[in-house]
């Protein structure tokens, strides 16, 4: 057994347990284990996590985020049902500072440090100055105009407080409290959102997160003046002056002697190692020490961390360290117990016997949010910004979620606000958690800007137009198999090179163009030889792009790209990895998640290529490549059969189409049947010159098409076909059935699977999805 013996001002000794013997060390009360803190502490974490998840359980049937059921299990326990912080406070000791909340209280702040360290490490700094005038403006509108406004109407009403509820000064100072909060916006609540509704690359994100962005910093900077004055006016004049000449000696530590070395550290770490460990423990224990230093003098002791954040430079190599070490402990552990824990000081009852005392201050939250709604949406409509992304901004700009739990909670602390107005505040946190999702889901759909207006597609293509292609890339492997296929097409052709790459120790996803003469902030060799290899290319207009995005929201850049390069085609590599030899390797189940969302949500036609090994070694202009096209019908293979047509002019290609002819009747005036008809009349009749050969077969079912499919792929070194038939779609049953790549379709899934014998590498086309409001 541990125990810590503590004194105070020379009394008795208060002894503090630890660690116990477990249930047997007192049989006749084995409750007994509950007056040490491990045990006690254990159970108060394991209460939280079992209300946690009972709650979540029926909340995410409707959508709902886990930060409502946070909340709701910490106002569960609190005195409106369980009252946990009431009975543990006097298991351990008498004493108010070593009572049985002690421990869980040291991880709660532990995670509110963690939290506000890992958000402005992961935060760009550009961020706040490169997305134009508008966040600017709305930034500081957001801010001034709610503070200011709720300020003239501060002082109305007092003659009507319960003096018995709070002193006057008290009631002064809980407004201001009221207003400070409301017209602040704090980023790990927008960040979350944002990254909720998956909409952090998109322009709306951007908008907001810049915005809030500006609003933190003026929120930081008023902050520290608060309190400086209510120190000076509450404490004393030199208390006051000690308190700034600390936050001066902590900006220029932080900035002028561990900024220098955290760019040593940088520097000597070599390109693509991790950083040593040691760094990244130091910075974690400098952060808590920050903390420690902010609260000795009288400051918000997420002061110290928001400065060491800052000097982390985002990703690779100490930001992406510290998110994979710290991340998922802070988000799925220490955040829960931190939310559960302050809102366990709610008490619901205190509103309903004191409502006519926070009345007022209910007057005051919708006062500002109005003023704030107003100065966000003004500028967005004056900007011409469309009216409902206005709406949408203006709400995430005035959502109050978890971030703000923790700022109320050291109100509290503090005495500057009662309980009643705590749990108020609480409970609007807890609303807005639940509601302004759903709200901005019906608001902003970054979806419509993809649906097709204008049809972006090969076989659309006007007759003496460039085809222009986006080619994505993952991995080293795809490069060669990318310029392997670009090398097919004899004419000019406009690529669009779009490397992809997962964002790790940043927040808000980066689009870096390597044609403009821009500062390099990509520096992988990589990257660096990948767009050197590109740019070999002959007949060929070449850009060249990196997108640094999480996985989730790889699809969007290359949506949002696509759109902007108006391409007819993104080409993407399939999940499914070969090796040289044409052995299977391994399944990357993120690309294959990556080529769903496209499929559903490209603006223009889409390509999936596979490749076994032999496509690309013969990709070099030595050697003649065997294009087989599989033609059965609708307008997918119709798209394919424009793509192939593209390459007939190749003096090394040798393009073949093999049409599937299945005995089942289909009507001749079924639309697409007079479609492929007329590409396939037009195909015979103008390749006289034995450019494209053309053969047909017959099926009658699956087990034919699947035997015909395999004799096929033994003769070319690429199959093309469409993803989809339509109505011309052959008998597959007992085919599809086994089918393991629904993206590749049946004949491609069949092309692609594991035990065919063959080096047939696979191109499956999808037209555009001409996608109604």
């Amino acid at each position: 057994m541990n125990t810590t013996t503590a004194y105070f001002n020379g009394c008795i000794p208060v002894v503090f347990n630890i660690s116990s013997y477990g249930f047997w060390e007192n049989l006749n009360s084995p409750d007994v284990i509950f007056e040490y803190s491990l045990p006690l502490m254990e159970l108060q974490i394991l209460l939280i996590f079992i209300f946690i998840i009972m709650i979540h359980i029926f909340l995410r049937c409707i959508g709902t985020s886990p930060i409502p059921s946070y909340m709701l299990a910490g106002m569960i326990l609190g005195p409106q049902l369980f009252n946990l912080r009431e009975i543990s406070s006097g298991k351990l000791s008498w004493d108010p500072v070593l009572d049985g909340n002690a421990p869980l209280r040291g991880l709660s702040v532990c995670g509110n440090i963690m939290l506000a360290f890992l958000m402005t490490v992961k935060i760009s700094r550009r961020l706040a100055f490169h997305n134009g005038s508008l966040p600017i403006v709305i930034g500081i509108l957001t801010f001034i105009v709610p503070f200011f406004g709720g300020l003239c109407v501060r002082n109305l009403y007092m003659g009507s407080i319960d003096p018995y509820y709070l002193p006057h000064k008290k009631v002064i100072a809980e407004r201001t409290v009221i207003i400070s909060s409301q017209s602040s916006i704090l980023l790990p609540t927008i960040t979350y959102f944002l990254s909720e509704l998956k909409i952090l690359n998109s322009e709306l994100g951007r908008l907001v997160l810049s915005a809030s962005l500006i609003n933190d910093i003026l929120g930081c900077f008023v902050s520290i003046v608060a309190y400086l004055g209510g120190t000076y006016k509450n404490v004393s004049p030199m208390t006051a002056y000690r308190d700034l000449i600390a936050v001066i000696v902590l900006i220029l530590v932080v900035f002028f002697i561990l900024r220098p070395v955290v760019e040593w550290i940088v520097e000597s770490t070599p390109e693509g190692k991790p950083v040593a460990d040691v760094y990244v423990h130091i910075t974690v224990l400098s952060v808590i020490g920050s903390a420690a230093y902010s609260s000795f003098f009288n400051m918000k002791y997420l002061l110290g961390p928001f400065f060491i954040g800052i000097i982390i430079p985002e990703g690779p190599p100490i930001g992406s360290a510290l998110e994979a070490k710290y991340e998922a402990l802070t988000m799925n552990v220490l955040i829960p117990i931190s939310i559960a824990f302050s809102t366990m000081r709610c008490d619901v009852m205190k509103i309903i016997y004191q409502f006519d005392d926070i009345i007022y201050n209910i007057f005051l939250m919708v006062f500002t949010g109005v003023l704030k709604m107003a100065a966000s949406m003004v500028p967005c409509l004056y900007c011409k910004v469309p009216f409902k992304e206005a709406i949408a901004a203006s709400l995430l700009l005035c959502t109050k979620s978890f971030s703000e739990i923790f700022l109320y909670e050291s109100t509290l602390d503090d005495s500057y606000i009662s309980q009643a107005t705590y749990t108020f505040l609480i409970i609007c946190a807890l609303i807005n958690s639940g509601i302004i999702p759903t709200a901005l889901e019906g608001l902003y759909d970054p979806k419509q800007k993809y649906i097709g207006y204008q049809k972006r597609s090969v076989m659309n293509l006007k007759p003496n137009s460039d085809l222009k292609i986006l080619t994505c890339v993952h991995k080293p492997e795809n490069i060669s198999m990318a310029i392997s296929f670009l090398q097919l097409f004899p004419s000019t052709i406009m690529v669009t090179v779009l490397h992809l790459v997962k964002l790790v120790g940043k927040i808000v996803p980066v689009l870096i163009s390597h044609n403009k003469k821009t500062k390099q902030l990509v520096n992988n060799s990589y990257i660096l030889t990948a767009n050197l290899a590109f740019s070999q290319l002959e007949s060929v207009t070449m850009a060249m792009f990196t997108a640094l995005t999480h996985e989730n929201l790889m699809h969007d850049e290359i949506c949002k790209l696509a759109l902007e390069q108006a391409t007819s085609m993104i080409i993407i590599p399939s999940g499914r990895k070969w090796a040289i030899d044409g052995t299977f390797e391994s399944e990357d189940e993120a690309m294959r998640r990556l080529n769903e969302s496209l499929l559903k949500n490209a603006p223009c036609s889409i390509g999936i290529l596979m490749d076994r090994g032999q496509f690309s070694c013969k990709g070099t202009k030595r050697y003649h490549i065997n294009v087989g096209l599989i033609f059965i019908g609708g307008k997918d293979d119709r798209e394919a059969l424009s793509l192939v047509k593209k390459m007939k002019h190749n003096p090394r290609v040798k393009v073949t189409v093999i049409r599937l002819i299945s005995n089942q009747e289909i009507e001749t005036t079924n639309w697409d049947y007079i479609l492929d008809h007329e590409v396939l009349e037009e195909l015979i009749n103008t390749e006289a010159s034995n450019c494209i050969a053309y053969t047909e077969r017959i099926v009658t079912g699956g087990p034919e098409v699947a035997t015909m499919v395999r004799l096929l792929s033994e003769e070319y070194d690429l199959m093309v076909l469409g993803r989809d038939h339509g109505t011309a779609t052959p008998d597959f049953d007992g085919v599809k059935e086994w089918i393991e790549l629904p993206e590749l379709g049946v004949i491609g899934d069949l092309l692609a699977a594991k035990d065919l014998d063959s080096r047939v590498s696979v191109l499956v086309v999808q037209q555009q999805q001409q996608q109604q409001m």
